[in-house]
């Protein structure tokens, strides 16, 4: 297979997956112009149409669909052959995806970026910040982080934080003139901060648990927002009552900014995890980034 040929297939390849020819384009750092030239050349090689074009979208034809099935096995091996190729080198090299939300980006990537830099500087390591769950196996991801309650049960999990608790909290000043809830159904009393889970989903109903007894509230406010960063400052400037993950309020009870109630009622539930998907062979960028992101946090506890 001449280069060129190749080209043409990981063109279509990368359109498929991205379902679009810009986002495909910025992907293989190309021109959308040139990217469309490079698929009529291979329509023309093979003498079949593989895409349907409109204005607003692109997909495989049944010809398409067949070919890119057989790519992405045969993409699949020569990867793998590339990871084992350079599992004798010194330093890992080449390109890493890794998918997180916010939280998560925040408590264990941002901390470490600079220092895995220095110690893997030929590692091209790309961070997504995304909440809205995407598939990092049709994302193309190498792995991503997430709340293990929310993890996709075909994926390898490496545990990387202890079991974690939601908190209700409320400034003070919030609070001067109301009674502090006692019992979650109190909360209906109490303007509370929604959270909309990004992407425009759902509005998240609070969970509550005491025993056996469990409960979900459809609390109610005029404010709604899907950014917990933003729920944090609306609550410490008085907006009202916020339902947070205990560890992001922390600093903020101890120093008396927010007052955490319903401590009885707030369960526990799976911590953080690095998942990836199963394979034969955890490419050496992948290992190097698990182990460093453990060692990490090992030394900070």
């Amino acid at each position: 297979m001449r280069g060129s040929e190749f080209t043409e297939l990981k063109a279509f390849s990368a359109i498929v997956e991205e379902g679009s020819f810009v986002r495909a384009a910025a992907r293989l750092r190309v021109s959308p112009p040139a990217l469309s030239q490079t698929i009529r050349q291979l329509e023309a090689r093979v003498g079949v149409r593989l895409l349907n074009r409109t204005t607003r979208s692109v997909s495989p034809t049944a010809a398409g669909e067949t070919l890119f099935a057989r790519l992405t096995v045969v993409f699949g091996e020569l990867e793998s052959a590339v990871t084992e190729a350079q599992a004798g080198r010194d330093q890992p090299v080449g390109a890493l995806r890794i998918n997180v939300s916010r939280i998560a980006a925040m408590r264990f990537i941002a901390p470490i970026l600079g220092d895995f830099q220095r110690a893997y500087p030929d590692i091209a390591l790309t961070i997504i910040v995304d909440d809205a769950l995407t598939d990092i196996v049709e994302g193309r991801f190498d792995a991503g982080i997430r709340l293990g309650e929310r993890l996709e049960r075909d994926m390898v999990a490496v545990k990387l934080s202890d079991d974690l608790r939601m908190a209700a909290v409320a400034a003070p000043a919030y609070l001067q003139d109301r009674a502090i809830p006692r019992r979650p159904q109190d909360l209906h009393l109490h303007r509370c901060i929604n959270f909309q889970w990004p992407g425009g989903g759902d509005i998240y109903r609070w969970e509550f648990s005491r025993g056996k007894r469990s409960l979900e509230i459809a609390v109610k406010g005029s404010l709604t927002v899907n950014d917990t960063e933003l729920m944090l400052n609306a609550a410490l400037g008085g907006a009202g009552v916020a339902y947070m993950i205990d560890y992001q309020v922390q600093p903020w009870i101890e120093q008396g900014r927010l007052v955490r109630f319903l401590e009885a009622w707030s369960p526990g539930f799976p911590g953080f995890y690095l998942y990836h998907p199963s394979r034969r062979h955890v490419p050496p960028t992948l290992r190097a980034f698990i182990d460093f992101v453990r060692r990490k946090i090992v030394s900070s506890e």
